[in-house]
This record gives structure tokens, C-alpha cells and sequence, in this order.
């Protein structure tokens, strides 16, 4: 298969359907060169094709998030900019999966902030998760992300109000212990 194939693999159908995604993600695991070409699928003209290539990206790299990082800038810069909510909701989880500088980190709960003001409940439970993901990169986000995770438990959707007791319990969990020398 080459990259006109997948782009042919992820037409068709409706919104509902991821069509032949599973294909694509069995492809491109045997075949890893083929990653940028499918990246560049996150641009397509083709709305179904957007949402599925997400769709892939996503499943990909669970367990191959090294193949983000030549894509750091672009991946970054769609969210910024997209508007889909499909497309939202797959970048709310790839962009924690980035190694991030400290300042992309902030460009990156920016955007996942803005996207907690979006119409679909999973945009904002999945930018709920990204924004306790990336605390793992940058654990300064804590203290600002924590009592939003908070507000958004006790009055968001009962999807919502679940993901945040769960990421609240995380983030509890995570603190940094303090030394055996304080405590003596």
C-alpha cells in the first residue's frame, strides 16, 4: 500500500464509522515509513479522512510515541488551528505523547484549555486528560491544572465529572513525596 492508498483506505462512509483504519494501523506498524505520509493525511481536504488518520496516529503510537517527535511543530500548530471536533479530541491525546520543552508545554495547555470551551463533552474530557498528561512533562502545570480539573468535576458531563475524579486521584498520587530528611 502506498500513501494514495491510505488516503483511498480512509475515505468513504460516515462519521460514525472508522472504515478501514484497523487496516491502516496493521500497514503502517509493518511498515513505519509510511508515518509522515499518513501524518500528512491529518491535513486531507476530506473531513472523514482527518478524523480517521487521528484515529490511526493515535492508535500508533500508544505504543510508538517516538514517531511524533519529527512532527512536534506541525502536530502543535494543527491543534492550535482545528477546528473538527474529531480531530480535537485525537490530538488532546497524541500531543502529552511529545517530548515538549517547557515552553511547548505551555503552548500546549493553552490549546487544550481552549479546548475545554468546545461543544463536544469528549473534546473536553479528552483535553481533561491531555491537560493531567502533561503534568508528567512539566509537574509545575499542577497548581494550575488541578483545581480546573476540580471545576470541571463537579459541574462538566457525567463523562467528565468521571475522568476528573480519576485524573484528581492521579494527580494525588503523583505528588512528590517529601525526603527522608524533612521529616526528621
Amino acid at each position: 500500500m502506498n500513501p494514495v492508498d491510505i488516503v483511498c483506505a480512509l475515505k468513504g462512509g460516515d462519521r460514525r464509522s472508522i472504515g478501514r483504519s484497523n487496516r491502516v494501523v496493521a500497514l503502517v506498524r509493518r511498515t513505519p515509513t509510511l508515518f509522515p505520509a499518513l501524518m500528512d493525511c491529518m491535513h486531507h481536504e476530506d473531513e472523514l479522512v482527518r478524523m480517521r488518520t487521528a484515529d490511526v496516529v493515535e492508535k500508533l503510537t500508544v505504543k510508538n510515541p517516538q514517531w511524533l517527535q519529527p512532527f512536534r511543530i506541525q502536530l502543535i500548530k494543527l491543534a492550535a488551528v482545528a477546528e473538527q471536533p474529531e480531530l480535537r479530541w485525537h490530538l488532546a491525546q497524541v500531543l502529552p505523547r511529545l517530548e515538549l520543552s517547557r515552553r511547548d508545554c505551555m503552548i500546549v495547555a493553552g490549546v487544550l484549555r481552549r479546548y475545554l470551551r468546545d461543544q463536544s463533552r469528549i473534546v473536553k474530557t479528552c483535553a481533561m486528560q491531555g491537560l493531567a498528561d502533561l503534568t508528567k512533562q512539566d509537574p509545575t502545570l499542577r497548581n494550575s491544572i488541578r483545581p480546573l480539573l476540580s471545576s470541571l468535576t463537579r459541574s462538566g458531563s457525567a463523562a467528565m465529572k468521571s475522568r476528573g475524579r480519576k485524573l484528581l486521584a492521579q494527580l494525588r498520587a503523583e505528588r512528590v513525596p517529601s525526603s527522608p530528611e524533612a521529616s526528621t
